[in-house]
């Protein structure tokens, strides 16, 4: 029996209880994509995997070297991203509905 990645990937509790896709889902996935070099692909199947790496990459930098206004800057970041996977989540339901 062969073992692809996707098959580690974590199940959405939102979904499973509910029927309902959450914020988060597709990030994963997303992800995978990226790892495999399908950069398109991974920003259909979630838009703020980008900005989230960005983010992510800052507040590890920020930890290790303290930058002067690194905490103004990561929480801009977080409020893009937070507006990014809002806007495309309710796109994402409305084309369900």
């Amino acid at each position: 029996m062969y073992l692809q990645t996707e098959d580690y990937l974590l199940p959405c509790l939102n979904k499973k209880l509910f029927g309902v896709d959450c914020l988060g889902c597709g990030f994963q996935r997303a992800f995978l994509f990226l790892l495999k070099g399908d950069f398109a692909e991974a920003f259909k199947m979630y838009p703020a995997i980008y900005t989230l790496i960005i983010l992510a990459v800052f507040a590890l930098l920020h930890w290790k070297y303290t930058f002067k206004n690194g905490r103004k800057i990561i929480l801009t970041l977080a409020s893009i991203n937070v507006l990014i996977i809002v806007i495309s989540y309710f796109i994402k339901m409305n084309q369900l509905f």
